[in-house]
C-alpha cells in the first residue's frame, strides 16, 4: 500500500505541475479566431420565417461567407458556398443561410425527424457561446429537408441532443440552394445580461462533395462545434432581456401495465403532472417538477452482456438533461460520483427542483434536489437525493468543478423489519476536479478527487484519477491513471468497479497521402493495466490498431489484442448458466478483428465488425455484428443492427451462442409527426421486445404520443408483459 501511494503521490505532483505549466503560457492567449467576426443589428423590417430571403432586413445584414473546408482536408477554402446572415427584434435572434450547390443533384437527407444523425444528412448548423468562454453554449439547424436538430453545449465542444426548447425554422429548396432561415426566442436560450461579443461559427456539410466546413476555421482533427476556435458575434447594442420567462409544461396520460407472465389483472393509470421553468435572470434557471413521468422516452438499445461489470445505459429524461454535464460529466466514464438514472428506478418521483445556470462569465452552478416515495412491497423508504455542483473557470478555457452528491432515507430505520431488504441509512461524496483545456484545444486533461462517506465504510474510500491527451493533426498522445479505494461507495453514481489502480497509456499516428482514394491511415497503440490496491497486477489489455479512412467518407480499421485476467470474483463467462469461474483463477488469451462503415453519402448504408480469439478457460469467442440500414428519403428509414456470439468452452458451459437482432423503422410523415416501430431480439435473455412510439408535435415543444410496448418469449412464443400509454404534453409560456 506504502508503496502504491507513493507512485500515486509522484504522478499527482508530475501532472500538477505540466497542467500548471501548460496553463502559464494561456494566460495572455488570444482567442484563435478573433478576427473572425460578424456584426448582428435589429431587424429594419419585420422577419416571417419561410425560407425565402425578401425582406429589407436580409437585405441590411452583414454577410459571414468564404467558409473554410474542414474535411476532407483543412487547407483550402470549401468548395460548396455557403452565405449567412443574422438580425434580432425585441423577441428573438434570427439566421438565415443560403448553402448553394456546387454539385447538381437531389441532397441527402437521413429522414424528417428532429435530432437526425449529423454525417447522414446535408445540413447547416449555427454554434452559439452567449458568454464567450468557449466551454458552454447552444446550437441549432437543421438538415436540408427541414428537420431541427438542436442541443446545449457543454465541454468546448459537445452537444447534448436531449435538451429541448422552443424555437421555429423553415427551408426552402431552389435548384441552386437550400435556404434556411429560423427565429430563437430569447426566452430559449441563457445569457448575461448586458454582453455584447457571443461566441459564434456555422457548419456546413455538403455529403455530394464529401465535405465538412465552417465559417471560422477549424482544424480536422476536432469537431465544426469546437468552441475554441468560434468566431465573434458583435452585437450593435446589448441584446434585449427576455422579460418575464416563465414556461409551465403539463401533461395527461392515460394507459395500462398488464404482466402476463404472474397472470395479474391490468393495472390502469391516470395520471397528471406538470413541469414549470422560471428564468430567475437571463442566465440562471430554476426547473420544478411535480409527479414526472417518463413513459415517451425511448427504450434503451440492448446488448449482449459478456462483462464483469454493471453495463452503463445513458439517461434520456429530459428533466435531468438542461445543464446536466454539470453533474454527469464529473468524473470518468467508469468513475461517475452522480448517475441520475440511480434516481426513480421502480420507483415514483415525486417532485424535484434544479436551479442550474451561470451567474456570470467564470462561475456555473448547479443544484438540484428530488424527492421520490416508498415502495411498500420490497421496504424501500422515500428517499431524498440532492447533488450541488460549482465550477469556476481559470485561465483561459480550463476550470475547477466542486461537487457534493448526498442520498437521504427518510424515517427509515434499518433493520427493523427482518423480512424485507436493508438500505443505507445515507450515501453521501464529495468531489474536486480541475479541467484543463488549452487554448488551441490540443491540450486537454482532467485531475480529480473523490471521497465517499457511508454507514459502516470508512477509510480506503477515495478516488485519485487524472489523464492528459495532446492531439495534434498526425500525433495522438495519452495518459490516464486511476485509484479506487476499495471502501469507496457512491451509490447515486456509476463505479462498477472499487479497489484497484488502473494506467492507460496510448499513442497513435495518422498519414495523408497526397492524392488517390485513401484520405488517412494510421495506426494506435493502447494498454490497460489494472492493480489491487496492494499494486499487483490483477487484468490488463493491449491493443494495436490500424484505422483507414477513404476519402467518400467510409473507413476500415484491423486490430490485434492480448488480454489477461485475474478473476477477483466468480464470473460466469456467459452470463446465461449461473455456473461461474472460481475466484483467483488466471486467464489470458489472444484475438483479432476488423470494422468497416460504410460511406454516408448513400441511401443504402452498412458496416460490420467481427472478433474472433481466444476466452476465458482456454475457449474462443467468435463475434460478427452487422448494420444494415436504407432510405426512402426523407419518409422512411429501415435499420436492421445484429450481433451474434459464438463461445466454446469446456464444461459445464459447452458451446453457446447467442443472437442480439434489432429491426427499427423510422416513419417520418412531417418534420412534426414521426413513427417508430423498435423490435429487439435478446437471445441472451430468452427475451422480444417490442416498443411502438407515434409522436406528433403539434407546436414548438408540445407534443401528443402513443406509446405500445410488449415484452415476449421467444419459445414457446407468449406475451411476458404489455403496456399502453397516451400522453399528453403542452408549452405554455406566461
Amino acid at each position: 500500500m506504502k508503496k502504491c501511494f507513493t507512485l500515486c503521490s509522484f504522478i499527482k505532483i508530475v501532472f500538477v505541475l505540466f497542467f500548471v505549466f501548460l496553463n502559464y503560457f494561456s494566460l495572455k492567449a488570444q482567442k484563435k479566431n478573433e478576427q473572425f467576426q460578424i456584426h448582428v443589428t435589429r431587424a429594419s423590417s419585420p422577419v416571417k420565417v419561410d425560407g425565402i430571403m425578401d425582406e429589407e432586413t436580409w437585405r441590411n445584414a452583414e454577410v459571414a461567407k468564404n467558409f473554410y473546408m474542414v474535411l476532407p482536408m483543412d487547407t483550402g477554402s470549401a468548395k460548396a458556398h455557403t452565405e449567412v446572415r443574422m438580425a434580432y427584434d425585441d423577441h428573438n435572434l434570427y439566421l438565415i443561410a443560403e448553402c448553394f450547390q456546387s454539385v447538381p443533384g437531389p441532397n441527402y437527407v437521413e429522414s424528417l425527424r428532429n435530432d437526425w444523425v449529423f454525417g447522414k444528412n446535408d445540413n447547416f448548423l449555427m454554434f452559439m457561446d452567449p458568454f464567450d468562454d468557449q466551454t458552454n453554449g447552444f446550437a441549432f439547424g437543421t438538415n436540408s429537408a427541414g428537420a431541427q436538430w438542436d442541443g446545449m453545449m457543454y465541454g468546448g465542444g459537445s452537444v447534448d441532443l436531449n435538451w429541448d426548447n422552443k424555437w421555429v425554422s423553415a427551408v426552402k429548396n431552389y435548384n441552386d440552394k437550400w435556404i434556411l432561415e429560423l427565429a430563437i426566442p430569447f426566452k430559449s436560450i441563457r445569457y448575461k445580461k448586458g454582453i455584447t461579443r457571443w461566441g459564434i461559427n456555422f457548419s456546413r456539410l455538403d455529403l455530394k462533395t464529401s465535405e465538412k466546413s465552417s465559417w471560422a476555421p477549424v482544424p480536422r482533427q476536432f469537431p465544426t462545434a469546437s468552441l475554441a476556435y468560434s468566431g465573434i458575434l458583435i452585437w450593435d447594442q446589448p441584446p434585449p432581456t427576455a422579460g418575464s420567462n416563465v414556461s409551465l409544461i403539463p401533461y395527461a396520460l392515460g394507459g395500462f401495465t398488464r404482466n402476463h407472465e404472474e397472470n395479474k389483472p391490468a393495472n390502469y393509470r391516470k395520471d397528471i403532472g406538470v413541469d414549470a421553468k422560471i428564468a430567475l435572470t437571463s442566465s440562471l434557471n430554476l426547473d420544478l417538477t411535480v409527479n414526472p413521468d417518463f413513459s415517451q422516452v425511448e427504450v434503451d438499445k440492448q446488448v449482449t452482456n459478456l462483462d464483469r461489470y454493471e453495463l452503463f445505459f445513458p439517461e434520456k429524461r429530459q428533466f435531468f438533461l438542461e445543464n446536466g454535464d454539470l453533474f454527469a460529466n464529473f468524473g470518468y466514464a467508469s468513475i461517475r460520483p452522480f448517475f441520475s438514472r440511480r434516481i426513480g428506478l421502480g420507483v415514483p418521483i415525486q417532485f424535484g427542483a434544479r436551479l442550474s445556470g451561470k451567474p456570470d462569465k467564470n462561475w456555473r452552478l448547479g443544484v438540484m434536489d428530488m424527492q421520490t416515495g416508498s415502495v411498500d412491497n420490497t421496504g424501500l423508504p422515500a428517499q431524498n437525493f440532492t447533488v450541488a455542483a460549482v465550477q469556476r473557470r481559470v485561465f483561459s478555457r480550463s476550470n475547477i468543478g466542486l461537487i457534493f452528491i448526498n442520498k437521504q432515507s427518510l424515517n427509515y430505520s434499518p433493520g427493523k423489519d427482518t423480512t424485507k431488504p436493508v438500505y443505507s441509512d445515507y450515501n453521501r461524496t464529495i468531489g474536486l476536479e480541475y479541467n484543463l483545456a488549452s487554448p488551441n484545444n490540443k491540450y486537454t486533461g482532467k485531475a480529480m478527487f473523490l471521497k465517499s462517506f457511508s454507514p459502516g465504510r470508512s477509510g480506503d474510500d477515495i478516488v485519485h484519477a487524472a489523464h492528459i491527451q495532446y492531439l495534434g493533426r498526425k500525433l495522438l498522445l495519452f495518459w490516464q491513471h486511476e485509484y479506487v479505494g476499495k471502501n469507496y461507495n457512491a451509490e447515486v453514481g456509476y463505479v462498477p468497479r472499487q479497489g484497484y489502480i488502473k494506467l492507460n497509456p496510448q499513442v497513435g499516428y495518422t498519414f495523408f497521402p497526397s492524392g488517390g482514394m485513401v484520405l488517412s491511415h494510421g495506426p494506435s497503440v493502447m494498454y490497460y493495466s489494472y492493480f489491487n490496491t496492494s499494486f499487483k497486477k490483477t487484468d490488463d489489455e493491449g491493443v494495436f490498431n490500424y484505422l483507414t479512412t477513404f476519402r467518400k467518407g467510409s473507413t476500415f480499421s484491423a486490430w490485434v489484442s492480448h488480454d489477461y485476467v485475474k478473476l477477483l470474483q466468480p464470473f460466469d463467462p456467459t452470463n446465461f448458466t449461473k455456473d461461474t469461474l472460481a475466484r483467483g483463477t488466471k486467464h489470458s488469451w489472444n484475438a483479432w478483428g476488423t470494422q468497416f462503415v460504410s460511406m454516408p453519402q448513400s441511401v443504402f448504408t452498412y458496416g460490420f465488425s467481427t472478433r474472433y480469439g481466444g476466452y476465458y478457460e482456454n475457449g474462443t469467442r467468435l463475434n460478427l455484428t452487422a448494420d444494415l440500414g436504407y432510405r426512402f428519403q426523407p419518409y422512411v428509414s429501415i435499420a436492421m443492427s445484429t450481433s451474434y456470439n459464438n463461445i466454446k468452452l469446456p464444461q459445464p458451459w459447452g458451446n453457446r451462442s447467442f443472437w442480439l437482432i434489432g429491426p427499427r423503422v423510422d416513419v417520418t410523415m412531417t418534420n412534426k409527426l414521426f413513427f417508430t416501430t423498435f423490435v429487439q431480439y435478446n437471445d441472451q435473455q430468452k427475451n422480444i421486445n417490442l416498443n411502438t412510439r407515434l409522436q406528433w408535435r403539434y407546436k414548438p415543444a408540445s407534443d401528443l404520443f402513443f406509446v405500445y410496448t410488449d415484452n415476449y418469449y421467444p419459445a414457446p412464443f407468449s406475451v411476458r408483459n404489455r403496456a399502453m400509454v397516451l400522453k399528453w404534453t403542452y408549452w405554455w409560456n406566461l
